[in-house]
């Protein structure tokens, strides 16, 4: 394989950072780098809060739930799907924005979670590792007052970044011809590649660094899915101006 392809195979989630600072030109090069990702109809539907005031760091700490690394990370930012910027470019040209639509929601989502994932690609081939922070939305609300994010604007995840001070092993991930089909949506799912899968997962969670557990993959989805996440975030979307129509 080449380069790249192993470097995105050897992604795993760092929550553990030297002392070491994230050099700002380091920070813009990733920056700049992850700004060539695909966007819709090139709306770039996205803007990045980077959060350096530390009572603010501990309070978004909190209400990620405990998320410790949130506060102590070199580097926290917030990924935003941004319509706002757009609202005011259609105000330059005297043209009314249509606002709340289902597609217009989707596109600023996968905007900025491709913006996302191409920053940490790009920090991960410079030696460094960061982790998603998906529990930003525990209460997106307390966010949005805390960094001043108007209406048409929705956070989506956070991001730790920094220079890794652990060495976790990657996640084994779904075989790929469990994702991968041809043509069609299949008509069933292969039990025995699942339950395979099952054996490499549990491998992994009994022999890991830390937080052993015996478990599997289909076990915790099931255990996940069956719960509901985040009731909330409907009518917050919803108050900020996004998923309407």
């Amino acid at each position: 394989m080449n380069p790249t392809i192993n470097l995105m195979k050897a992604h795993r989630s760092i929550r553990k950072f030297t002392d070491r600072k994230v050099d700002e030109q380091i920070l813009e090069t990733i920056f700049a780098a992850a700004q060539c990702a695909a966007t819709s109809h090139f709306v770039q539907a996205y803007t990045v809060i980077r959060v350096r005031n530390v009572a603010t760091r501990q309070t978004l700490a909190a209400l990620t739930g405990a998320q410790a690394w949130v506060a102590r990370a070199p580097v926290f930012m917030v990924f935003c799907a941004d319509l706002n910027r757009l609202e005011a470019v259609c105000c330059l040209h005297a043209t009314v924005m249509e606002k709340g639509w289902a597609e217009q929601f989707v596109t600023a989502t996968v905007d900025v979670a491709l913006l996302a994932q191409n920053v940490l690609i790009a920090a991960e081939s410079l030696g460094m590792g960061g982790v998603y922070i998906g529990g930003i939305r525990n209460d997106p609300q307390t966010v949005c007052d805390l960094l001043e994010i108007p209406d048409q604007v929705y956070p989506v995840f956070g991001m730790c970044l920094g220079w890794p001070a652990h060495d976790p092993p990657p996640k084994p991930r779904l075989p790929v011809d469990a994702v991968l089909y041809t043509d069609r949506y299949p008509q069933r799912f292969d039990t025995d590649v699942l339950a395979a899968y099952d054996r490499t997962t549990n491998h992994y969670f009994m022999n890991r660094n830390n937080n052993l557990k015996d478990e599997t993959w289909t076990r915790q989805m099931a255990e996940f899915m069956g719960r509901v996440i985040r009731p909330h975030m409907k009518a917050f979307l919803q108050k900020k101006g996004f998923f309407i129509k």
